[in-house]
């Protein structure tokens, strides 16, 4: 059985091939001004009403699942069963991707105006089945990689648009309050940055300050508890000054959410040493975020094969990575599999209750 993560440890020290490509260094600088330019059905469930809002965001141990995994039929309940039976107590349901859409009916008009919203999923009834079983309900939502946005806006690239850009702050802010009202009990945002475009070492303070100001924005609307996907590299020290062009300062982005999920997946680092040994990686990052704010730290663990080291295998990997989080008092952690596949995590479960 999946150890306890106790709420109070934190205290103690304080779309997909392209996802899976984010290095964990600047590529190659490719300067982009700050300034803008001019229901399929899913799953259903005849369950009794949802519980209450779980007024706790500690100690949430879950997975990620795309609303394309969802569609499918069972698989909900399939992994309801399989959260159940190794207890872990969250899920976390991506709503909006990197893609630009938005995988429900959403009614937001400017989603429905550019042709984003779609329903993969009907998303009240995934909400109350998950909740009604005890699960704690946490919706992901990208922000400014948008390609639908994008190419609606007129950005040149057609991937991104800005976070210093009014028309994508508001879309998002709407789409978040949207979700809310749907009755998830906590909201993640992720890609909530600029493109990783320019050398680490230039000057970025534009950036820094369009992405604080999203995270003000949002904690004024939203009343739900917020967290934040991170790159790993945001948790080092370096990232104090303020260098990277992705605009994300720890510090800075802390002091308006509630729960940090850095992404400290080993394969994503350049350094060898880093690659080959996922406990150390883990703990290393962890103990350099933790040290930096007094917020809890709910990381992204590794649950896909990319650069695994040979000698071992998916689940001791997972495994290593678990103990690292919980030896440095992670307050819960979350488990990402692109493919919504996590039968080496059930296989690594499985070895560790035994």
């Amino acid at each position: 059985m999946l150890r306890e993560v106790s709420p109070l440890r934190f205290l103690i020290m304080v779309g997909l091939l392209l996802w899976l490509a984010d290095p964990a260094i600047a590529p190659v600088p490719l300067q982009i001004p700050v300034d803008p330019p001019p229901e399929a059905p899913g799953s259903t469930s005849t369950s009794p009403p949802a519980s209450p809002r779980s007024p706790s965001i500690h100690g949430k141990v879950g997975i990620h699942l795309s609303f394309y995994a969802l569609s499918r039929p069972g698989f909900a309940e399939e992994i309801a069963g399989k959260l159940s039976e190794y207890g872990l107590n969250a899920v976390v349901i991506c709503v909006k991707d990197m893609h630009g859409t938005v995988g429900y009916s959403s009614q937001v008009p400017l989603a429905r105006e550019i042709g984003a919203a779609y329903p993969y999923i009907k998303l009240p009834d995934l909400i109350d089945f998950f909740r009604s079983r005890g699960f704690y309900v946490i919706a992901r939502q990208v922000l400014f990689y948008d390609p639908i946005l994008s190419k609606h806006l007129g950005y040149p690239d057609g991937k991104w648009v800005w976070p210093s850009d009014e028309r994508a702050v508001s879309y998002n802010l709407e789409i978040a309050r949207e979700l809310e009202d749907l009755g998830f009990d906590e909201i993640q945002f992720d890609y909530i940055r600029f493109p990783d475009d320019g050398a680490i070492g230039g000057q970025y303070r534009e950036r820094y300050e369009a992405v604080n100001a999203f995270l003000a924005r949002a904690r004024e609307v939203l009343s739900v508890p917020i967290s934040i996907d991170l790159f790993g590299r945001v948790l080092w020290p370096w990232n104090k000054e303020k260098k990277d062009p992705i605009g994300q300062c720890l510090e800075e982005m802390a002091s308006y959410v509630d729960v940090i999920s850095p992404m400290v997946y080993p394969s994503h680092y350049v350094e060898p040493g880093l690659k080959a040994d996922p406990y150390r990686t883990v703990k290393l990052a962890l103990t350099h975020g933790m040290a930096r704010v007094e917020k809890p730290f709910r990381p992204y663990l590794q649950a896909f094969d990319m650069d695994i080291p040979p000698e071992m295998t998916l689940p001791q990997y997972i495994l290593a990575q678990v103990q690292a989080a919980e030896e440095m008092g992670a307050d819960g952690y979350l488990f990402w599999n692109p493919r919504a596949d996590y039968s080496a995590l059930w296989e690594a479960l499985a070895r560790e209750s035994r």
